[in-house]
């Protein structure tokens, strides 16, 4: 097996065609089936079913081509770390469900080190992928949520890919809505009052569950369901539709003006925190960004809805501590 014909499977999965991939690597078509065949032929399965209409992935293809990304994406990060150590000092990457206090501790993490020739990076997605990137090693740290519905499920995947979840604070869900918005001078919401709503969630792909939401409560009735996959969409989407959003209730910048946020009825709690490899000691900067997050959360002038873990309040209080990796 080479890793060329896992980029020759890949390709061919996003196109559809065999043609379309032969023209744009320069190569003959028949070069490119003959090295997919012969990767089928080593692994003693069907990758992609041909036919006149086309070419489409098998189920063992499916399951395959999950794996080749994995290890192409892996080789990729291990060339770039290689051929660009001489121009960087370090990296350090982030991982995080679409919270605005993740991306603003990151604002403060890069304006602290504004003089510093490392690379970083902070990428907003799904549930699923945050896990993957940890556990994969392409981020450092990956910040999602556990409740009393969702922590079996999430904490199996976690165990399965030597991660630790270390909390960061608990908060009690909250609906977003616009500030003309029949619930929004509402004191509390209960399930009853959202029932005639459309509900905003953002996307977690085709085959993911209610488990691996990043928004709880994810069984409430409402009139329609609307998931999009970034915050400015969903920001200009709350801004002028009646629908809600479940979250923590922490808002972002762009949402103090317009946007209401109002408790839940429910004995569910949201813990949110931090994931990192239990295999990967965190480099300085990664523990820099988790210093970040936890003075963030503490000044947080919520002391009723947002409860910081007592990681947090100590490593805020003692600063220069890290407790990176620990159960919380």
């Amino acid at each position: 097996m080479q890793l060329q014909q896992l980029r020759y499977v890949i390709a061919i999965a996003q196109s559809g065609s065999m043609n379309s991939v032969a023209r744009k690597l320069f190569i003959s078509q028949s070069s490119l089936s003959v090295a997919v065949k012969e990767l089928e032929s080593e692994l003693g399965i069907r990758i992609f079913n041909r036919s006149s209409k086309g070419i489409s992935l098998t189920s063992d293809g499916v399951e395959f081509l999950g794996y080749a990304r994995q290890v192409v994406e892996q080789a990729d990060l291990l060339t770039d770390h290689y051929t660009r150590r001489g121009t960087s000092q370090g990296r350090m990457s982030v991982s995080t469900q679409h919270y605005a206090f993740a991306v603003r501790a990151f604002i403060n993490f890069l304006q602290a080190h504004g003089g510093s020739s490392c690379d970083f990076s902070l990428r907003e997605t799904r549930t699923s992928e945050i896990i993957d990137d940890v556990r994969t090693f392409r981020s450092d740290i990956g910040i999602l949520f556990l409740s009393h519905y969702n922590e079996t499920v999430i904490r199996r995947r976690l165990d399965e890919g030597s991660l630790v979840f270390t909390s960061l604070f608990h908060a009690r869900p909250h609906v977003f809505v616009r500030e003309g918005h029949p619930l929004a001078s509402r004191r509390t919401v209960t399930a009853e009052d959202l029932a005639p709503f459309e509900r905003y969630d953002f996307e977690q792909g085709a085959e993911a569950s209610l488990y691996l939401s990043e928004e709880p409560l994810g069984d409430l009735p409402h009139a329609r369901h609307i998931t999009v996959s970034d915050r400015a969409t969903m920001t200009g989407i709350l801004g002028h539709c009646d629908g809600y959003l479940i979250s923590t209730g922490v808002r972002s910048d762009e949402m103090f003006n317009g946007i209401a946020s109002i408790p839940i009825k429910t004995d569910e709690v949201m813990n949110v925190g931090y994931i990192t490899h239990s295999q990967r000691r965190l480099s300085g900067l990664a523990r820099d960004y988790i210093r970040e997050l936890e003075r963030l959360i503490v000044s947080f002038d919520q002391p009723e809805e947002i409860v910081p873990s007592k990681a947090a309040l100590k490593s805020v209080a003692a600063p220069g501590a890290g407790n990176a990796g620990t159960e919380a």
